[in-house]
């Protein structure tokens, strides 16, 4: 090996699966007929970003030209970035279907530009925005450790949880302060039952498409019973069936004051899309582990395009779309084809007017119960990323201090009204309170996390079983996931099995054990010849005929356990270092 150490790795592990729940993974191609259908009945969900655009430019006194126009100018965004976001081997978009539009992040900041310097301070800021998200993406990989399951896992249960604050409401009828009503909650109630029972009960493809089930049986009865918005209906039908959108007011405008609540709006938007796109990993890959940083590093940067083009042509941020990926998981559809025909929905949409206005004019209770049912999926599918790690006590208070205080939010009003308006931003949803504190409380916890053990060996006087009990206790102690811990006492058997070859060892060897949550690492110390790695698996003959082609067979089956593989000589002592990804 001409002194040099010998390096081993391979990729096996990280191979996806698909689950067997799933119809059409994220690399099959349904029908054109089917991926039309599926994509329809996303930019149903997405409709309900468009409440954010309504929200914002009507709270600053915009009209509704201005409302229409904001709002067409943001769809033609969001289509182009949710087809970027589907590229896939690319350094731009994850390879995921997870759909980008309107979302909660830049409403506090948004509207607190729109206040001081009108629509086009919206725009301008929200192009720096874009700026600074793409900026990000780009270092992100690096910044690994401070999105582990925990943190991921609870984004993901609070855009769960923000959902309720839009769905329930709209379920149970409550308008300007008035509820509920019994009928809007009827309705509601039917088209929640109508788009489980195909989910829970339903065989076949009917299972793709729930939300369309539940939208028309849901529409029907709010016609029947009289809850179906008349007024949109009618300024639907008034619409032009064509006109080229264009932008709200003239050119863009920027105020440093400002910059700072579009930067936080820009983090939130970020931890929320991280969150997304670790759910789309794990739904699609059924021996998922952890986050893949390369590929949301790639779709941070397709949502970032996606709010800098939103900027420029005079829409609102953008940020991934939780209710999608709930959506997906609840069909069971999470195929990258479907990005094309929803992206080119959104975008035709907003060059047909009429079109695009009886998407919005969706009534209330139905909208409620299309909401209630993804962020069923949203919460649960966040518990489970957060509880694929064992929580130790550091984890408890990682995942329950932001919690309490994120959800206190929304269950006591105004308990963050005398923050100063500049910091606003931080404490504006349930989403933005938790992923702060997650992340922040997250690096405190982190100091002392390494983990360092000694095993000393000596053949014929330990008991081989010692390996096993010591690295079981060990992993359990840590809060290592099982399948690590078992390949790491595999490799680490099949080493002590080499030794009894004659020569290869004098004396005790010492093996440490390290662990950070990210990579176990075991390096062995021992007196005597270096350890040959060979990736040859040796022939049956080879090991009747010759005693040391036990090493052959241990070096073979080692590295194949373990990630990385270095063998060497360091001051006389030698020395096996073996990787393990975690």
């Amino acid at each position: 090996m001409d002194g040099h150490p010998y390096c081993h790795r391979i990729g096996i592990h990280n191979m996806a699966r698909k689950p067997v729940g799933l119809i059409y993974g994220v690399d099959d191609t349904p029908p054109f007929g089917v991926s039309v259908l599926l994509g329809l009945q996303h930019v149903f969900v997405m409709t309900a970003g468009w409440i954010m655009v309504v929200v914002i430019v009507t709270t600053i006194g915009g009209t509704e030209d201005q409302v229409a126009n904001v709002l067409r100018m943001s769809m033609i965004a969001s289509g182009i970035a949710t087809i970027l976001q589907s590229l896939a081997n690319s350094p731009l978009g994850s390879g995921y279907f997870c759909p980008i539009s309107a979302g909660p992040a830049y409403i506090s900041a948004s509207t607190i530009a729109g206040r001081t310097g009108g629509l086009s301070a919206i725009f301008g800021l929200s192009m720096i925005s874009g700026l600074f998200e793409g900026l990000l993406s780009r270092v992100l990989p690096k910044l690994r450790p401070l999105f582990p399951p925990e943190v991921t896992g609870l984004v993901v249960t609070m855009v769960g949880v923000e959902l309720i604050t839009l769905g329930t409401p709209r379920f149970l009828g409550f308008q300007n302060g008035d509820g509920p009503h019994g009928t809007a909650t009827a309705v509601a109630a039917l088209t929640l039952a109508t788009m489980i029972a195909p989910t829970v009960w339903g065989k076949g493809k009917i299972k793709l498409y729930p939300l369309l089930i539940g939208l028309v049986t849901g529409c029907v009865c709010a016609h029947l019973l009289g809850v179906f918005p008349t007024a949109r209906v009618e300024q639907a039908l008034a619409a032009p069936m064509f006109s080229l959108p264009r932008k709200a007011v003239p050119g863009w405008s920027f105020n440093v004051d400002l910059l700072p609540a579009f930067l936080i709006a820009s983090l939130a938007s970020t931890l929320k899309s991280v969150g997304d796109l670790t759910l789309c990993q794990k739904i699609n890959d059924a021996e998922w582990t952890r986050t893949d940083m390369k590929s949301v590093s790639g779709g941070m940067l397709a949502g970032a395009i996606g709010t800098g083009l939103s900027g420029l042509l005079g829409g609102i941020g953008q940020s991934t779309f939780s209710s999608n990926v709930g959506l997906s998981l609840a069909t069971g559809a999470t195929s990258r084809a479907i990005a094309i025909p929803c992206g080119v929905l959104m975008i035709v949409l907003a060059f047909l007017p009429k079109l695009a206005a009886f998407f919005s004019v969706m009534p209330d209770p139905v909208m409620g119960a299309i909401l209630v049912y993804v962020a069923c999926y949203m919460i649960v599918a966040g518990v489970q990323v957060i509880t694929s790690r064992m929580l130790d006590s550091r984890r408890v208070f990682v995942v329950g201090i932001p919690l309490i205080f994120g959800l206190s939010v929304d269950m006591v009003p105004g308990l963050f009204r005398g923050v100063p308006h500049h910091l606003q931003p931080l404490v504006s949803s349930s989403l933005a309170v938790s992923t702060l504190l997650v992340v922040a409380l997250n690096l405190l916890f982190r100091i002392g996390v390494t983990k360092r053990q000694v095993l000393t060996f000596t053949h014929g006087v330990d008991d081989p079983d010692k390996v096993y009990e010591f690295m079981q206790t060990r992993g359990g102690a840590w809060g290592a996931r099982r399948d690590v811990i078992m390949r790491a006492t595999a490799a680490l058997d099949e080493f002590l099995e080499s030794t009894t070859a004659p020569g290869l060892v004098t004396g005790p060897l010492h093996a440490e054990v390290t662990f950070d949550e990210f990579n176990l690492d075991i390096d062995v110390r021992y007196d005597g010849t270096p350890f040959a790695l060979t990736s040859a698996r040796p022939t049956v003959e080879a090991l009747a005929a010759d005693a040391t082609a036990v090493v052959g067979l241990s070096s073979f089956l080692i590295l194949h356990y373990a990630d990385r593989v270095t063998s060497e000589a360091v001051d006389g002592r030698c020395h096996v270092h073996m990787h393990f990804e975690h």
